[in-house]
Protein backbone atom coordinates (compact mmCIF):
# COMPACT_ATOMS: atom_id res chain seq x y z
CA UNK A 1 0.00 0.00 0.00
CA UNK A 2 0.89 3.67 -0.99
CA UNK A 3 -0.09 6.50 0.79
CA UNK A 4 0.77 10.29 0.17
CA UNK A 5 -0.33 13.76 0.59
CA UNK A 6 0.69 16.69 -0.83
CA UNK A 7 2.07 19.36 0.95
CA UNK A 8 3.39 21.69 -1.12
CA UNK A 9 2.69 21.93 -5.36
CA UNK A 10 3.29 25.30 -5.75
CA UNK A 11 6.21 26.43 -8.56
CA UNK A 12 8.96 28.81 -8.60
CA UNK A 13 8.06 30.67 -5.06
CA UNK A 14 5.74 30.71 -2.33
CA UNK A 15 2.66 32.69 -2.46
CA UNK A 16 -0.31 33.64 -0.44
CA UNK A 17 -3.64 35.21 -0.76
CA UNK A 18 -7.09 35.13 -1.08
CA UNK A 19 -6.62 33.46 -4.61
CA UNK A 20 -4.45 30.86 -3.01
CA UNK A 21 -6.92 28.87 -0.83
CA UNK A 22 -7.61 25.91 -2.78
CA UNK A 23 -4.61 24.83 -4.27
CA UNK A 24 -2.55 26.25 -1.61
CA UNK A 25 0.95 28.63 -1.94
CA UNK A 26 3.42 26.07 -0.89
CA UNK A 27 7.02 25.10 -3.17
CA UNK A 28 6.90 21.09 -3.75
CA UNK A 29 7.09 18.72 -1.03
CA UNK A 30 4.78 15.24 -1.11
CA UNK A 31 4.82 12.63 1.97
CA UNK A 32 4.73 9.17 0.47
CA UNK A 33 4.75 6.28 3.34
CA UNK A 34 3.85 2.43 3.32
CA UNK A 35 2.32 2.60 6.41
CA UNK A 36 4.37 0.53 8.17
CA UNK A 37 7.39 3.07 8.91
CA UNK A 38 9.03 4.23 5.97
CA UNK A 39 8.80 7.78 5.02
CA UNK A 40 9.82 9.25 1.52
CA UNK A 41 9.67 13.32 1.53
CA UNK A 42 9.47 14.13 -2.05
CA UNK A 43 11.43 17.79 -2.45
CA UNK A 44 12.25 19.78 0.17
CA UNK A 45 9.73 23.10 -0.82
CA UNK A 46 8.39 25.42 1.70
CA UNK A 47 5.56 22.74 2.14
CA UNK A 48 8.24 20.69 4.05
CA UNK A 49 8.23 22.68 6.97
CA UNK A 50 4.99 21.54 8.43
CA UNK A 51 5.28 18.10 7.31
CA UNK A 52 8.39 18.02 9.41
CA UNK A 53 5.94 18.77 12.88
CA UNK A 54 3.37 16.28 11.61
CA UNK A 55 6.44 13.70 11.05
CA UNK A 56 7.90 13.56 14.01
CA UNK A 57 4.23 12.80 15.94
CA UNK A 58 4.75 9.47 14.04
CA UNK A 59 7.99 8.88 15.51
CA UNK A 60 10.08 8.26 12.64
CA UNK A 61 13.36 5.88 13.12
CA UNK A 62 14.38 7.05 9.26
CA UNK A 63 13.17 9.74 6.84
CA UNK A 64 14.45 9.63 3.48
CA UNK A 65 14.47 13.04 1.42
CA UNK A 66 14.46 12.35 -2.46
CA UNK A 67 15.55 15.55 -4.25
CA UNK A 68 14.52 16.16 -7.94
CA UNK A 69 17.24 18.87 -8.39
CA UNK A 70 18.33 21.71 -6.03
CA UNK A 71 16.39 25.09 -7.58
CA UNK A 72 15.54 27.21 -4.85
CA UNK A 73 11.63 26.14 -4.99
CA UNK A 74 13.10 22.66 -4.06
CA UNK A 75 14.91 22.99 -1.44
CA UNK A 76 13.99 26.26 0.57
CA UNK A 77 12.14 24.28 3.52
CA UNK A 78 15.17 22.04 4.35
CA UNK A 79 16.67 24.10 6.92
CA UNK A 80 13.12 24.25 8.74
CA UNK A 81 12.53 20.54 8.99
CA UNK A 82 12.41 19.01 12.13
CA UNK A 83 13.31 16.54 11.79
CA UNK A 84 16.97 17.42 11.00
CA UNK A 85 17.84 18.84 14.22
CA UNK A 86 16.94 15.70 16.28
CA UNK A 87 20.01 14.16 17.61
CA UNK A 88 20.80 11.05 16.09
CA UNK A 89 17.60 10.69 13.51
CA UNK A 90 18.56 9.05 10.58
CA UNK A 91 18.42 10.88 7.92
CA UNK A 92 18.94 10.25 4.12
CA UNK A 93 19.00 12.77 1.61
CA UNK A 94 19.10 11.82 -1.85
CA UNK A 95 19.86 13.79 -5.04
CA UNK A 96 22.02 14.74 -8.05
CA UNK A 97 25.48 16.03 -7.91
CA UNK A 98 26.55 18.34 -10.67
CA UNK A 99 29.55 17.48 -12.84
CA UNK A 100 31.78 19.79 -10.87
CA UNK A 101 30.59 19.40 -7.85
CA UNK A 102 29.52 16.67 -5.06
CA UNK A 103 25.72 17.10 -4.01
CA UNK A 104 26.95 17.52 -0.32
CA UNK A 105 29.02 20.88 -1.89
CA UNK A 106 26.25 21.72 -3.91
CA UNK A 107 23.52 21.33 -1.11
CA UNK A 108 25.93 23.39 1.60
CA UNK A 109 25.80 26.05 -0.69
CA UNK A 110 22.62 26.74 0.80
CA UNK A 111 23.10 25.76 4.18
CA UNK A 112 25.97 27.84 5.16
CA UNK A 113 25.98 32.01 5.74
CA UNK A 114 25.04 34.56 4.37
CA UNK A 115 21.92 31.94 3.13
CA UNK A 116 20.77 29.89 6.18
CA UNK A 117 22.37 30.19 10.09
CA UNK A 118 22.32 26.67 10.49
CA UNK A 119 25.60 24.75 8.28
CA UNK A 120 25.03 21.29 6.78
CA UNK A 121 27.67 19.55 8.91
CA UNK A 122 26.01 21.53 12.31
CA UNK A 123 22.99 19.22 11.71
CA UNK A 124 22.63 17.03 15.01
CA UNK A 125 20.82 14.31 12.99
CA UNK A 126 22.42 11.41 11.64
CA UNK A 127 22.87 12.40 8.13
CA UNK A 128 23.27 10.52 5.55
CA UNK A 129 24.00 12.20 1.05
CA UNK A 130 23.55 9.68 -1.50
CA UNK A 131 23.90 11.12 -5.47
CA UNK A 132 21.63 10.06 -7.99
CA UNK A 133 20.80 9.00 -10.71
CA UNK A 134 22.33 5.80 -9.00
CA UNK A 135 20.28 2.65 -10.38
CA UNK A 136 17.69 1.10 -8.48
CA UNK A 137 17.83 1.28 -4.68
CA UNK A 138 15.12 0.48 -2.13
CA UNK A 139 14.02 1.94 0.58
CA UNK A 140 12.21 -0.17 3.34
CA UNK A 141 9.20 -1.91 1.29
CA UNK A 142 9.77 1.03 -1.51
CA UNK A 143 12.20 0.44 -4.62
CA UNK A 144 13.07 3.39 -6.70
CA UNK A 145 14.36 4.49 -9.66
CA UNK A 146 16.01 7.58 -10.36
CA UNK A 147 16.66 9.21 -14.34
CA UNK A 148 17.88 12.41 -15.67
CA UNK A 149 15.07 14.31 -17.14
CA UNK A 150 14.92 17.02 -19.56
CA UNK A 151 14.71 20.36 -17.23
CA UNK A 152 17.86 23.17 -16.68
CA UNK A 153 20.76 21.77 -14.37
CA UNK A 154 20.59 18.25 -12.89
CA UNK A 155 17.27 17.18 -12.68
CA UNK A 156 15.96 13.14 -12.07
CA UNK A 157 12.56 12.45 -11.66
CA UNK A 158 11.37 8.92 -9.53
CA UNK A 159 9.83 6.17 -10.04
CA UNK A 160 8.66 4.60 -6.89
CA UNK A 161 6.84 0.94 -6.50
CA UNK A 162 5.68 -1.31 -3.52
CA UNK A 163 3.28 -4.16 -4.15
CA UNK A 164 2.47 -3.85 -7.94
CA UNK A 165 1.77 -0.16 -7.47
CA UNK A 166 3.71 2.69 -9.14
CA UNK A 167 4.02 6.49 -8.11
CA UNK A 168 5.94 8.62 -10.52
CA UNK A 169 7.77 12.02 -9.32
CA UNK A 170 8.12 14.25 -12.32
CA UNK A 171 7.51 17.76 -10.84
CA UNK A 172 9.75 20.06 -13.39
CA UNK A 173 9.79 18.53 -16.99
CA UNK A 174 9.62 19.66 -20.21
CA UNK A 175 9.85 16.71 -22.91
CA UNK A 176 8.35 18.28 -25.48
CA UNK A 177 11.62 20.76 -25.99
CA UNK A 178 12.11 20.73 -29.29
CA UNK A 179 9.54 18.87 -30.91
CA UNK A 180 6.91 20.54 -32.53
CA UNK A 181 5.15 17.44 -33.25
CA UNK A 182 5.14 15.92 -29.23
CA UNK A 183 4.92 13.13 -28.69
CA UNK A 184 7.34 10.94 -30.17
CA UNK A 185 8.30 7.76 -29.86
CA UNK A 186 8.60 6.89 -26.14
CA UNK A 187 12.32 5.35 -26.35
CA UNK A 188 13.19 9.39 -27.56
CA UNK A 189 11.13 10.63 -24.62
CA UNK A 190 12.35 12.16 -21.77
CA UNK A 191 11.18 10.32 -18.34
CA UNK A 192 9.34 8.16 -20.41
CA UNK A 193 10.51 4.72 -18.80
CA UNK A 194 9.78 6.51 -14.82
CA UNK A 195 5.80 6.97 -16.31
CA UNK A 196 5.39 3.75 -17.66
CA UNK A 197 2.18 2.18 -16.81
CA UNK A 198 1.95 4.21 -13.42
CA UNK A 199 -0.92 4.27 -11.23
CA UNK A 200 -0.07 7.80 -10.68
CA UNK A 201 2.24 10.32 -12.25
CA UNK A 202 2.70 13.69 -10.67
CA UNK A 203 3.87 15.92 -13.69
CA UNK A 204 4.78 19.45 -14.14
CA UNK A 205 1.50 21.11 -15.83
CA UNK A 206 2.68 25.05 -15.59
CA UNK A 207 1.81 26.64 -18.09
CA UNK A 208 -1.52 26.89 -20.04
CA UNK A 209 -0.53 27.11 -23.89
CA UNK A 210 0.05 30.86 -24.70
CA UNK A 211 1.81 30.98 -21.97
CA UNK A 212 4.17 28.02 -22.88
CA UNK A 213 5.41 29.83 -26.36
CA UNK A 214 6.70 32.80 -24.10
CA UNK A 215 8.93 30.16 -21.68
CA UNK A 216 10.00 27.61 -24.09
CA UNK A 217 13.31 26.17 -22.69
CA UNK A 218 12.77 27.04 -19.16
CA UNK A 219 11.72 23.80 -18.27
CA UNK A 220 8.77 23.38 -17.71
CA UNK A 221 5.44 21.32 -19.36
CA UNK A 222 2.24 23.17 -21.10
CA UNK A 223 -1.19 21.63 -20.44
CA UNK A 224 -1.06 19.74 -23.49
CA UNK A 225 2.22 18.58 -23.41
CA UNK A 226 1.47 17.28 -19.96
CA UNK A 227 -1.65 15.22 -21.29
CA UNK A 228 0.45 14.35 -24.24
CA UNK A 229 3.09 12.70 -21.98
CA UNK A 230 1.03 11.05 -19.51
CA UNK A 231 -1.11 9.12 -22.60
CA UNK A 232 1.93 7.99 -24.24
CA UNK A 233 3.20 6.80 -20.65
CA UNK A 234 -0.51 5.16 -20.18
CA UNK A 235 -0.78 5.83 -16.82
CA UNK A 236 -3.78 5.59 -14.78
CA UNK A 237 -3.90 9.18 -13.13
CA UNK A 238 -2.70 12.07 -13.66
CA UNK A 239 -1.84 14.42 -10.82
CA UNK A 240 -1.10 18.66 -12.42
CA UNK A 241 2.16 20.09 -10.01
CA UNK A 242 4.45 22.76 -10.28
CA UNK A 243 1.66 25.58 -10.68
CA UNK A 244 2.54 28.51 -11.53
CA UNK A 245 2.79 31.75 -8.84
CA UNK A 246 0.75 33.97 -11.01
CA UNK A 247 -2.24 31.63 -11.35
CA UNK A 248 -5.12 32.17 -9.01
CA UNK A 249 -7.98 29.02 -7.91
CA UNK A 250 -9.93 29.35 -10.87
CA UNK A 251 -7.47 29.48 -13.50
CA UNK A 252 -5.96 26.35 -12.04
CA UNK A 253 -9.28 25.08 -11.81
CA UNK A 254 -10.13 25.78 -15.54
CA UNK A 255 -6.52 24.64 -16.35
CA UNK A 256 -7.55 21.02 -15.05
CA UNK A 257 -11.16 21.43 -16.62
CA UNK A 258 -9.47 22.12 -20.28
CA UNK A 259 -7.18 18.87 -20.01
CA UNK A 260 -10.58 16.96 -19.65
CA UNK A 261 -12.55 18.56 -22.40
CA UNK A 262 -9.95 19.33 -24.81
CA UNK A 263 -8.10 16.43 -24.65
CA UNK A 264 -10.56 13.34 -23.73
CA UNK A 265 -7.99 11.92 -21.67
CA UNK A 266 -7.91 7.88 -20.91
CA UNK A 267 -6.62 8.70 -17.55
CA UNK A 268 -7.89 10.32 -14.56
CA UNK A 269 -6.97 13.77 -13.81
CA UNK A 270 -6.56 14.75 -9.76
CA UNK A 271 -6.13 18.15 -9.12
CA UNK A 272 -2.73 18.96 -7.12
CA UNK A 273 -4.25 20.53 -4.53
CA UNK A 274 -2.06 21.67 -1.06
CA UNK A 275 -3.56 18.57 1.17
CA UNK A 276 -4.49 16.35 -1.29
CA UNK A 277 -4.35 12.60 0.49
CA UNK A 278 -4.66 9.40 -1.43
CA UNK A 279 -4.07 5.45 -1.07
CA UNK A 280 -2.98 3.12 -3.75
Amino acid sequence: MIRLKVWGSRGSIPVSGPGTEAYGGSTPCVHVTDGEGTHLVLDAGSGIRLLGGALLQQQPKRVDILLTHLHMDHIQGIGFFIPLYVPGLEVHIWGPASTSMRLWSRLARYMSPPLFPVRLRELPCNLTLHEVPCGQFSIGSFTVNSQLICHPGPTVGFRIEQAGKVVTYIPDHEPALGEPAFPIKPEWTSGFSLAHNADLLIHDMQYREDEYQRCIGWGHSSVRDACAFARLAGVRQLMPFHHDPAHTDSQLQAMAQDARDQYNPPFQIIEGKEGTELEL
